[in-house]
């Protein structure tokens, strides 16, 4: 992609017949790209579970695959770079299946003139994450195109996992009175992109949350806790994988604003670009749909995790409006979130 110096995914409300660059932000652009073009190609049970990746049997054993491509500008940002993003967020979809990541895929897409020192810290980058999630690479591929066709360096990973979960995990599985647990702060991914891209200083350095989150996952499974749904907030932030959810369960969700935990110089940036931190990416952060029973066991042993050492519960689930995702705010009034357009959102890409 072409360098720019905004931090909005450009579109045009005319130009409906091409792909934009707002069809991958997240959005309601992507999610109608998805919906009218691509599902319905490829429609089967698989798929249609419309989650991080796919859970099926093989063998006698349950099996998660996802798969996912990386395009970041700039390619190394504080708190992680191209590389590390691509391993967590690939073992970060399996985890939300409720499974133990084990194998990954590498492809690389590499710009003709790229400089090797850089993909050598790249490569090591990933080599390290993989370490820290416990996986490993098995297989890959790697592409030169021209010079000038590339935009440096693009990365996809796909990831096999063992599913340990002893229920569904899903949006088919999220039920009226389930408690919504948030694992972290929300936003610092997403203004460490834009502020490393856009060269904004703060008083306080933001850096990237990426990081791998089987580990806390794993705590609530082992323990028995009770989970129905799990989601990582990646594009389009904690609202827009809420509305994806509340619309795939038929089920509608309340937030407390006061609850949802937002570092203070996230937020000041936030302010500053006009965002709002509910729909920034984030890719060390996800949230919990809980029995209501569980709810404080999952709290105490999320606390004893680095990952989700914050955690909070920031809502649940009711039965009221089909689809809905409604959020309380500080004085009480109540606003509802909406999937916003391509050109509404920050652009992490």
């Amino acid at each position: 992609m072409s360098e720019s110096r905004n931090v909005i995914c450009p579109t045009s409300a005319s130009e409906t017949e091409v792909v934009q660059m707002a069809h991958g932000g997240g959005g309601r652009l992507m999610n109608a790209l998805i919906e009218t073009v691509i599902r319905p190609a490829f429609a089967n049970p698989l798929l249609d579970q419309r989650h991080d990746g796919a859970v099926f049997e093989a063998g006698g054993a349950r099996l998660a695959f996802t798969t996912d491509s990386y395009v970041v500008k700039p390619l190394f940002f504080p708190g992680g770079d191209i590389g590390s993003l691509a391993v967590n967020g690939t073992v970060n979809d399996l985890a939300m299946c409720g499974a133990e990541p084990l194998y990954l895929s590498a492809a690389f897409i590499i710009e003709e003139g790229f400089p090797i020192v850089d993909l050598r810290r790249v490569v090591a980058s990933m080599e390290d994450a993989a370490r820290r999630a416990s996986v490993s690479f098995v297989t890959g591929d790697t592409e030169v195109v021209d010079r000038g066709k590339g935009d440096a360096l693009f990365i996809n990973t796909a990831g096999v996992g063992t599913v340990r979960a002893k229920s569904l995990v899903g949006p088919a599985a999220v039920k009226p009175g389930d408690v919504l647990i948030l694992s972290g702060d929300l936003g610092r991914h997403g203004i460490a992109i834009m502020a490393a891209r856009e060269g904004l200083a703060f008083e306080t350095a933001i850096a990237s949350d990426c990081a791998p989150l089987w580990s806390p996952v794993r705590r609530l499974i082992e323990a028995g806790i009770e989970v129905h749904c799990l989601r990582d907030l990646t594009r389009g932030g904690l609202a827009s994988a809420l509305i994806e959810i509340a619309e795939a369960a038929a089920c509608a969700i309340k937030l407390d604003e006061t609850t949802i935990p937002v570092q203070p110089e996230v937020r000041a940036a936030c302010e500053l670009l006009g965002l709002d931190p509910l729909y920034v990416a984030n890719e060390g952060r996800f949230v919990a749909f809980v029995a209501e029973a569980d709810v404080v066991r999952a709290l105490d042993l999320l606390a004893g995790d680095d990952v989700s050492a914050g955690a909070a519960v920031i809502g649940r689930v009711t039965a009221e409006e089909r689809g809905a995702v409604a959020i309380r705010g500080a004085y009480g009034a109540i606003r509802r979130l909406t999937m916003l357009s391509g050109e509404q959102l920050p652009r992490i890409c």
